[in-house]
């Protein structure tokens, strides 16, 4: 469960001015159109409660909560409105000692009287909720929420979060939505949690297009939030909208805001599939210097290719060299090959493509007729030939390697080459 945050009502400021109320009697008033905590008058606790509230009340002053229990649990209130008044104070103190088990237990107990004054009860309502809600009893603590509502006349975004959270951690996302939205329409000021929920809840029912306009909503309200441009630019990716979700991407890039290796990776990588290899290569190569982006086999084989795709050979072979010698890959060996043969560095090309053959390869014809290439390419006719040959026992090059086997013979009895 997400930690619930609220602040506790100062225990002692809340009895002291309960204290203060209910040890005189307040006169009635017409109450005809007030609201029922208006309503419900204050009343004075018995001569002989009233000396152990008084009591227990004057241990807690001075710091001793356990003298101040067990004054009142020394206590044989008779009236209910006495066992209500105690039971409260005692349900605060448990809260306060962080014995929540027992504050349910005597906050139960008060609230149920339903006979406590009118501040008094609405606060052990409140908190009798907020506590159902800290123990998880997310189900129980729902109708006390709305109990104190309609108790106070009052409605406030944070008792909706809360009623939010309770739902969520049932997976009532139907309900969450429309607390969430109840909370947001009475807020004086955006209200990050709230938005917060609703996008929670549009995920968790896979209503992903509904999810983007919560978050087209937040960014500009949070612009400082960088979790949200990365969810925003992630929920433009699961919508397939790639191109907003790169403007998104390279703008919090551009802002500060993408701090790990995935978020990186997947601006280069959505730069690179809209245009802008090299740009994609740059910025992914500055993270890999800086320490942010591991430099391993993986991430140098997909530098190479940012810089393959961005037609810059000589550091698409170098990253693909590098990859290829951090895992001992014959396949990023036989792409390093072939980028330097392309590159017409044919003689450097040579023992890149016997490495991949070493190390090991799916179709070794693929290496040995790009040796075969690149033998030619050097006028080496003889080894050409030899390569050439081998490349035709496998199925995947036999067919190119057997349309090269005529010409590497005529240009060795051109070269008078004995082969």
């Amino acid at each position: 469960m997400r930690k619930v945050s609220f602040k506790s009502t100062s225990i002692a400021a809340a009895l002291l001015l309960s204290l203060g109320g209910s040890l005189a009697l307040v006169p009635a008033v017409n109450a005809a159109e007030k609201c029922e905590i208006d309503k419900r008058q204050s009343k004075a606790v018995g001569q002989a409660s009233a000396k152990k509230v008084q009591k227990s009340f004057k241990a807690y002053q001075e710091g001793d909560i356990d003298g101040a229990i067990a004054v009142l649990l020394e206590a044989s209130p008779r009236h209910d409105f006495d066992k209500a008044y105690i039971a409260r104070m005692l349900g605060n103190f448990y809260a306060e000692k962080s014995q929540m088990g027992t504050a349910v237990k005597y906050l139960k107990t008060a609230v149920d009287y339903d006979i406590l004054g009118g501040t008094d009860h609405a606060a052990t309502l409140r908190l009798y909720a907020d506590l159902l809600l800290q123990e998880k009893k997310f189900k129980e603590a729902i109708p006390y929420y709305y109990r104190w509502m309609e108790f106070t006349c009052k409605e406030e975004a944070q008792i909706y979060r809360r009623i939010g959270i309770a739902y969520s951690e049932q997976k009532n996302w139907d309900k969450v939505l429309e607390v969430a939205d109840k909370g947001l329409a009475i807020s004086d000021k955006p209200d990050k949690g709230l938005y917060q929920m609703k996008l929670t809840a549009y995920f968790n029912q896979k209503k992903y297009p509904e999810a983007v306009k919560v978050l087209e909503t937040m960014v500009p309200l949070f612009q400082d939030d960088k979790r949200l441009w990365v969810q925003l630019a992630q929920f433009y990716l699961m919508t397939e909208k790639y191109t907003k979700s790169l403007a998104t991407y390279d703008l919090a890039y551009k802002n500060g805001f993408l701090e790990t290796a995935g978020n990186i990776t997947r601006l280069s990588q959505l730069l690179a599939q809209n245009g802008s290899p090299y740009r994609a290569a740059k910025i992914y190569e500055k993270h890999m210097k800086s320490g942010l982006i591991k430099e391993e086999e993986k991430t140098l084989a997909i530098l190479a290719g940012f810089y393959h795709t961005a037609k810059e050979l000589k550091e698409a072979a170098l990253y693909y060299g590098k990859a290829a010698e951090a895992g001992n890959n014959g396949k990023y060996y036989l792409r390093q090959g072939r980028i330097l043969a392309l590159d017409g560095k044919s003689k450097a090309a040579v023992p890149v493509l016997k490495k991949a053959l070493d190390a090991g390869i799916d179709h070794p014809g693929e290496a040995q007729f790009e040796l075969a290439l690149a033998y030619l390419n050097l006028k080496q006719y003889k080894s050409a030939y030899k390569r050439c040959n081998l490349a035709i026992k496998d199925e995947k090059t036999a067919r190119s390697a057997k349309g090269y086997i005529s010409y590497i013979k005529e240009k060795a009895r051109i070269h008078n080459v004995t082969l």
